[in-house]
């Protein structure tokens, strides 16, 4: 569950409500796919935008018509309060884990996130995957936190941002967490267009925006990787260096794949929730011509 290709797909709206059929159509697109896990309510899931009553609902589907692709669950919220019940609610739809970021709008100190963590972990009966998402949440985790919270009971995985590009950075940023988590905490990658330098440095997961639309494209860079054939990875993701152009372009990958959705038939038009929009006018040209060019599956 925490190896491999984990994909995160967006959770469609229609009319201002959550487009169930669409996210129905999403989640089963992954597990006809084979991914190796689906997260649901993720920042591709807009879960920040969504009430406690439409994620329990969220999270009932993405269980309900993953099959035996594990499901793992968003959970992060503002309060510790809040956090708790949408932990409760994800473990009674029957998550197999669930994903924490420390979301705040006051800024949180260390120990405040160190403690949420061991709050929540003590009540869980799932593992639990910590997202270090600070482009989002404007918290920095330190080594030496994720040291400490990976010794927490019920975790399971670290979902870190992108390494460095250059290989021998990317080992190094890798080797030098593994000597602080213990052996049972997974590291997956985040940010795509540095995906497949993650894994080819060591990481063991990639929780993937790109996954959660075109699983086949991403399950490619990701079957490379794990095989050994890190330079036939390298060239997958280079090749799709137009969109990852477009992710920097836009203010990263929410707009750009909520506009693919759109484009390819897969959610309505507009798909997000409001005030957010997807690209429009020539942004939403160049990104058709793109996807023509890309062929992405």
């Amino acid at each position: 569950m925490f190896s491999g290709l984990s994909a995160f797909p967006l959770t469609p709206m229609k009319h201002g409500i959550v487009d169930e059929e669409a996210f129905i159509r999403l989640i089963e697109r992954l597990a006809d796919a084979g991914v190796d896990s689906i997260g649901a309510l993720g920042s591709t899931g807009n879960y920040a935008y969504l009430t406690r009553q439409e994620r329990t609902c969220i999270a009932k589907l993405a269980v309900k018509h993953a099959g035996d692709v594990p499901v793992i669950i968003g959970i992060s919220a503002l309060s510790t309060r809040e956090v708790l019940a949408l932990a409760e609610d994800a473990q009674a739809a029957g998550a197999s884990a669930v994903l924490l970021a420390p979301m705040s709008y006051q800024t949180l100190s260390e120990d405040e996130v160190c403690g949420l963590y061991e709050t929540v972990t003590r009540q869980l009966s799932v593992p639990l995957c910590v997202y270090d998402n600070p482009g989002t949440t404007h918290f920095e985790f330190s080594d030496e936190l994720h040291g400490r919270i990976a010794q927490l009971p019920n975790v399971g995985s670290i979902k870190i941002p992108g390494v460095p590009a250059e290989p021998d950075a990317a080992r190094g940023r890798v080797e030098r967490l593994r000597t602080l988590i213990p052996s049972h905490v997974t590291i997956g990658v985040s940010g795509d267009p540095l995906a497949a330098a993650g894994l080819n440095a060591g990481c063991e997961a990639w929780y993937s925006v790109i996954g959660g639309l075109f699983p086949q494209t991403a399950l490619a860079i990701t079957r490379a990787s794990q095989a050994g054939n890190t330079q036939e990875a390298l060239r997958l993701s280079k090749s799709l260096n137009p969109l990852w152009a477009l992710f920097s372009q836009h203010r990263g990958s929410l707009r750009v794949v909520a506009t693919a959705a759109e484009l390819k038939g897969l959610a309505a038009s507009p798909c997000l929730p409001l005030p957010l929009k997807a690209l429009e006018g020539t942004d939403r040209q160049a990104l058709a011509r793109q996807l023509d060019k890309l062929q992405l599956l």
